[in-house]
């Protein structure tokens, strides 16, 4: 599954603070999320992420077939 800057996932374990959506910060061997409802932000390695994540809530780029950098 691709993720990207800026999507929103929901993980399956919900937040001390209550929240359950977060937003994907940062991509690469390592991501950066931050939580939406509170803001803390957290660093996880790509498995524990992709291991974490239950679904995608908002994405960046819906399914139309577009990716970053490239022409429309």
């Amino acid at each position: 599954m691709k993720f990207y800057i800026g999507d929103i996932v929901r993980l399956r374990k919900v937040h001390p603070c209550g929240g359950t959506d977060w937003e994907v910060m940062r991509v690469g061997m390592d991501f950066r999320i931050k939580c939406v409802k509170c803001g803390r932000v957290v660093m996880l390695s790509r498995p524990q992420f992709e291991k974490s994540v239950k679904t995608v809530v908002k994405s960046v780029f819906p399914e139309s077939g577009l990716t970053p950098g490239s022409e429309e």
